[in-house]
């Protein structure tokens, strides 16, 4: 790789980073808030902890959704350690910790790991949040650390096959003075 690109790469991470560090952390098994689920059917294993869920499921703790046509949850001795969810596309949906704007992620599959504490998004994955947009065929969350890893995919007709990030400018508020003249905050 030309040390530009590594330079521009670089760049690109980090402003990533920043634009998705307001994000709280997925769903919280520390919440005294709980995980509510609704779906057209349901499938409960109870010897295997695993509970699969069909049919417009929705999955909400809180102001975090997930939303996606089928939706499996693995619990093991320390409660709920993995969600899997697949839909055209699944959908997940959290507000920024300042309150100031949602970051809003799809891709054709969703998966939630409590003990890697990660959240990944596969196939066609896309965030969206305050106007930033991030694409990929794999998105890497790691909600502790904060950080994003991404890999491009093969060429389709949707997409090049490459990562894509579009990076809203800072913009400068301005507000007019009682003289009509403008000030920057």
């Amino acid at each position: 790789m030309k040390p530009a690109s590594k330079r521009l790469l670089a760049l690109a991470t980090l402003t990533l980073t920043l634009a998705l560090s307001g994000q709280a952390s997925a769903f919280n098994l520390d919440s005294d808030l709980p995980i509510t689920v609704s779906a057209d059917n349901a499938r409960l294993d109870d010897a295997q902890g695993i509970a699969t869920y069909t049919g417009d499921v929705e999955l909400v703790q809180g102001k975090t959704r997930l939303t996606a046509e089928r939706v499996v949850l693995y619990r093991d001795i320390n409660g709920l350690s993995r969600i899997e969810a697949s839909g055209q596309p699944a959908r997940y949906q959290q507000p920024t910790r300042d309150g100031q704007g949602e970051t809003d992620a799809r891709a054709l599959d969703i998966t939630w790991s409590a003990s890697d504490e990660q959240l990944t998004f596969e196939r066609e994955a896309i965030i969206e949040q305050n106007g930033n947009l991030f694409r990929g065929d794999v998105i890497h969350y790691d909600t502790v650390r904060r950080v994003v890893t991404a890999q491009g995919g093969d060429t389709t007709g949707s997409g090049s096959g490459r990562v894509e990030m579009v990076i809203q400018p800072r913009s400068t508020r301005s507000r007019q003075g009682s003289d009509g003249s403008s000030e920057s905050q």
